[in-house]
């Protein structure tokens, strides 16, 4: 869609985590589109923030460090900024769960940081806030539609529930223009897949980089979506260029989910690598959501986003990206 990327044209834009996985994409996207590119990173161990990650634009694009959870350092990021990406956060389930209090801090205390200085400072920026299917908790009907009940499983769904409603109140309230898109499995290029703290898809991925078994929970036969990152910063530029999303939450989505097992094997089809399936840990049992896909619609009407890279181009793509990079990402 040629009209998103022209609406960022030599407009100005702070994206929050934008060294991390899917803000560093979008960092290169809109760079390359002309925008002016601002991006917030506290490179927090273990979250996945990386200089790198930017390299095919850094030239052109602005690096701030510094830590959300510190109001004092936003009135000189946000002022004069015409769109914001609130993307920093905590994302590992696991992790809430360990250490509740760092989730609320990363993810809710800095967001009302955020719109509090935006509303202070900027009050014509434009936000979009990415949150997560976690907030939904345990589907009671597939595929999921926004209208679904939101009962998190663990901290971190509620901390991302809360920072959703920050964003809307203050849209509702005070007219600080914001949107909310719900991710389901992002993959792709960028991300941080040392660690097992962003979800299967990176420890997958990494396994079988490095031809060890990977270890399925439980049967394998969950079902799940996934979309490549490529199609997420679609999603997000034009939830950002579409007057119809402000003030309103959207799911993203495909066209068709797959099992973990499926998953396995269209990595088996570009490596070599064997699999187990083995019991759920208990820590990981508790906030096990089952099968999950989500109901995308509404966010293609008001956009006319769909998903372009299908699961087994997305998967050749992204194992080609870290194959290229070993002793950055995974090696």
């Amino acid at each position: 869609m040629p009209e998103a990327a022209a609406a960022y044209r030599d407009r100005s834009v702070l994206i929050t985590g934008g060294l991390g996985f899917i803000g560093s994409n979008l960092a290169i996207r809109l760079a390359q589109a002309g925008a002016r590119v601002t991006v917030l990173d506290a490179l927090i161990p273990e979250f996945g923030g990386n200089p790198f990650n930017i390299q095919p634009v850094a030239d052109a694009v602005r690096v701030e460090i510094g830590d959300l959870r510190d109001a004092a350092i936003l009135p000189p990021l946000v002022r004069g900024q015409d769109y914001i990406f609130h993307l920093a956060g905590q994302v590992s389930h696991g992790d809430s769960m360990r250490d509740p209090e760092l989730d609320l801090g990363v993810n809710c205390v800095s967001t009302m940081n955020l719109v509090e200085t935006c509303r202070r400072f900027n009050p014509q920026a434009r936000l979009v806030y990415t949150s997560t299917r976690q907030v939904y908790g345990v589907a009671k009907f597939l595929p999921v539609t926004e209208d679904h009940p939101t009962l998190p499983i663990d901290v971190n769904g509620i901390n991302k529930l809360a920072a959703e409603y920050y964003h809307l109140l203050y849209d509702r309230t005070y007219g600080l223009r914001s949107a909310v898109l719900r991710l389901t499995n992002t993959y792709g290029p960028r991300q941080q897949i040392r660690n097992n703290r962003q979800g299967f898809i990176g420890i997958f991925i990494r396994q079988a980089l490095k031809g060890e078994t990977i270890q399925v929970y439980g049967t394998g036969r969950q079902v799940r979506d996934f979309n490549y990152v490529d199609d997420v910063v679609e999603a997000l530029m034009r939830a950002g260029a579409t007057e119809a999303c402000y003030g309103a939450v959207f799911n993203l989505g495909a066209p068709r989910f797959y099992s973990l097992l499926e998953f396995v094997a269209i990595l088996q089809r570009y490596c070599t690598v064997d699999y187990r399936t083995v019991p759920f840990p208990d820590d990981k049992r508790i906030i096990d959501i089952g099968d999950y896909y989500g109901d995308y619609s509404r966010f293609a009407r008001a956009t006319g986003w769909q998903p372009v890279i299908d699961l087994d181009e997305g998967v050749r793509r992204t194992l080609e990206f870290y194959r290229a990079y070993p002793k950055i990402y995974w090696d």
